[in-house]
C-alpha cells in the first residue's frame, strides 16, 4: 500500500489571528484553488471550523470530470492548526494536517498532505503522469495568490517547491 506526502510552508506577513481567521473560514478555499478546478462549496454550516463539521464541495480535479468531496474537519487548536479529513472524493485516504506560526513580523503557514489514490496500479500511474503534477500547480497557485493577497514576506521565503512531494511506504 503506497502513501504519498506532499509537505509545503509559507512565510506571510500578517498577524496569527489574521491567519487564522483566513484559513479557518471554509468559504476561502475557493479564492486559493485554480479556476479550473471548479471547486465550490455545496455544504457547509457558514462557522468558523469545528471539530466535526462535514463540509460538502464540488471538483473538477481531473479532466473537468465533475465529482463531490466530503471533508470532516477532525481536529482544532484554535490558533494554531486544523486536520481535515476526506470522508468521500477522488482519493482512497486525505489527511491534510493545517499548521500556523508565529516567526517574526509574520506567520509561517505548513501543510501537511497524505494521502492515498485509488485504482491500484492506474491509480499510481495516473499519479505518476497526472495527479502529483496538479497537487504541484495547486499548491503554486495558492502560494501566489496569498501574496497577492496578504503581500510578500521579506525576499527569504520558506516555500519550496518541487522538493517537497515524495512517496512514503
Amino acid at each position: 500500500m503506497i502513501f504519498f506526502q506532499i509537505q509545503k510552508r509559507q512565510s506571510l506577513p500578517i498577524s496569527v489571528s489574521k491567519a487564522w481567521d483566513f484559513f479557518s473560514d471554509p468559504k476561502n478555499l475557493s479564492i486559493i484553488t485554480p479556476d479550473y478546478m471548479n471547486f465550490k462549496i455545496i455544504n457547509c454550516d457558514n462557522r468558523s471550523i469545528y471539530p466535526g463539521q462535514i463540509i460538502r464541495y464540488s471538483v473538477s480535479p481531473l479532466l473537468g470530470i465533475g465529482m463531490n468531496w466530503v471533508t470532516e474537519i477532525t481536529n482544532v487548536q484554535e490558533g494554531k492548526y486544523f486536520v481535515d479529513e476526506q470522508r468521500f472524493g477522488p482519493y482512497s485516504f486525505w489527511h491534510h494536517k493545517h499548521f500556523i506560526r508565529e516567526i517574526k513580523n509574520g506567520v509561517e503557514v505548513e501543510d501537511i498532505v497524505d494521502y492515498r489514490v485509488p485504482y491500484g496500479v492506474l491509480g499510481k500511474l495516473l499519479h505518476q503522469l497526472i495527479i502529483k503534477k496538479q497537487l504541484e500547480e495547486i499548491f503554486n497557485y495558492r502560494y501566489n495568490k496569498l501574496h497577492e493577497i496578504f503581500g510578500e514576506y521579506g525576499k527569504t521565503d520558506s516555500y519550496t517547491r518541487n522538493k517537497n512531494l515524495k512517496s512514503i511506504i
